[in-house]
């Protein structure tokens, strides 16, 4: 089931870790840190201190604010490392359980670990750890890349060399940041699916996270992305690279980042994200002009897109619509008969922006349509004499495996529907996709040496996966009921009674 929220996707999570020389604050500033990630995710949020060796953690559901306190941060106390993590369910259900870090103990020590992306093989991953015994006390691909790290750690000399032999096995999206008693490591996935960069702060300590918006969170320093398949260790000696799996895959990061899941002030793999909203909105005015009085966006990933296609167009760009950024995902209608002014709760209209003009619409995505059904009569109602819709991004047709929370073309509206019948239905009176080919084109590297060429993964709108599918990529594939005929086998007798 697809988020009845304001838009209609949703990513997966962010990471954040950190290490300092000394002793210092760092749950308060791996705080700050998830603050600025908060959008990656929103449904739980954790942070793990590593005080000389000794792990102490908190994680629980809702919001950085609402997981964390003042008194919460204290009681997790000072230390040199932390890792953080916020996340949004893509594969395992919103539960407390859920939640990361996850924090593991081992015979050689402890370890903490914190994902972002999806496994493409973890079906067959914790099937085979299962019936060698281990335990699942969550439904995440992250507790499945925890053991395997745990399984190679007491056989390897190094947890970084535990981490090498499991990016052997282990196949799909990963930005992973891994914590040890005496380490902090950073890993991304050969393809470079997710984004993961590394900081420096004026301490002289080091950050990795998800995006460069968190590192100026915490007043860090951008030093550079770290390279698909490269694995970074920090430790007292410094920070060091190893590059084993690097260059073994074509990059294929997803182009979704650009177009919605990263926030507008990052700036991910040298490519400005403000800057390649701006261009999705350029492309789309060539694409499809309309003849129109004002540009609209959907706050927030609409505007940058909006004023693209206002500075191509030369059709004035207008606020017409306000966000009300104090309703949380865990908002929830007061009743089916109300939902109709669920937009009108979460976005209202400027009508003197809007009355008695023919506007452009622009959002980032129609999944089911639904939410744009909503958000087109709210701005008919306002008195716009046409709406015309305009979409930075391709149609979704396929599903994503790599952490986007669109499992099957069940809800998706673009496989059942022409896009004049889509018009139609969430009543507009014209609608445009961005093509395909200028997705691929909307991100420009303006900073930065790159060795690499930068590349996606545009799956979702073109169907060329850049792994294997998996068999089972259900975002519940852990947690279904079990199956009629396993029922009928073990729960009954040949009576038909229960057993």
């Amino acid at each position: 089931m697809l988020s009845d929220n304001l838009h209609e996707i949703n990513e997966e999570c962010g990471v954040f870790g950190i290490w300092e020389p000394e002793r210092c604050d760092v749950a308060r500033l791996s705080y700050y840190g998830l603050f600025a990630l908060q959008h990656r995710g929103q449904e739980s949020a954790g942070i793990c201190v590593n005080d000389e060796g000794l792990f102490h953690f908190h994680k629980g559901l809702g919001l950085v604010h609402d997981v964390f306190d003042k008194s919460t941060l204290e009681t997790l106390g000072e230390g040199n490392m932390a890792i953080g993590h916020v996340r949004y369910s893509t594969s395992g259900g919103s539960n407390a359980v859920n939640a990361q870090p996850v924090v593991v103990r081992h015979i050689k020590g402890s370890m903490a670990l914190a994902h972002n992306g999806n496994l493409v093989n973890s079906f067959e991953l914790r099937q085979k750890l299962e019936n060698e015994g281990c335990i699942f006390q969550t439904t995440t691909d992250t507790e499945a890349i925890s053991y395997i790290i745990t399984k190679e750690r007491l056989k390897s000399h190094s947890i970084e060399e535990a981490l090498e032999k499991t990016m052997d096995i282990i196949q799909g999206s990963y930005s992973l940041v891994v914590m040890s008693p005496s380490k902090l490591i950073a890993a991304r996935d050969p393809r470079g699916m997710r984004p993961l960069c590394i900081g420096k702060t004026p301490t002289g300590g080091f950050v990795f996270a998800s995006e460069s918006c968190a590192l100026d969170a915490v007043g860090a320093t951008f030093v550079r992305d770290i390279i698909p398949g490269e694995i970074v260790v920090v430790d007292m000696n410094g920070m060091r690279s190893i590059r084993t799996h690097v260059g073994k895959c074509d990059p294929a990061l997803c182009v979704f980042e650009y177009i919605y899941f990263a926030r507008n002030d990052s700036v991910i793999e040298g490519a400005s994200v403000h800057e390649a909203r701006l261009r999705a909105g350029e492309f789309l005015a060539k694409e499809h002009p309309v003849d129109a009085d004002v540009v609209i966006g959907v706050p927030d990933s609409g505007l940058d897109a909006a004023l693209g296609f206002s500075r191509a167009s030369g059709i004035p760009f207008e606020l017409g619509l306000v966000k009300n950024r104090y309703i949380g995902r865990t908002f929830i209608a007061p009743g089916q008969a109300q939902r109709e002014n669920l937009v009108r709760i979460k976005l209202n209209p400027i009508e003197s922006a809007i009355r008695g003009k023919k506007v452009v619409l622009i959002d980032d995505s129609i999944v089911r349509g639904t939410t744009s059904e909503r958000i087109v009569k709210t701005v008919r109602d306002a008195g716009a004499k046409e709406v015309h819709m305009r979409i930075s991004a391709p149609p979704f047709l396929n599903p994503c495996y790599y952490g986007t929370d669109i499992d099957s073309k069940e809800n998706l509206i673009a496989c059942k529907h022409t896009v004049p019948e889509i018009a139609d239905i969430i009543g507009a009176d014209t609608l445009g996709y961005l093509s395909v080919d200028a997705a691929k084109e909307i991100a420009v590297r303006v900073a930065g040496n790159y060795d690499y060429p930068l590349k996606y993964c545009a799956a979702c709108f073109d169907g060329k996966y850049p792994t294997d599918v998996p068999a089972e990529g259900s975002k519940d594939r852990f947690e279904q009921k079990i199956p009629k005929e396993w029922k009928e086998k073990h729960f009954t007798n040949a009576k038909g009674n229960a057993k």
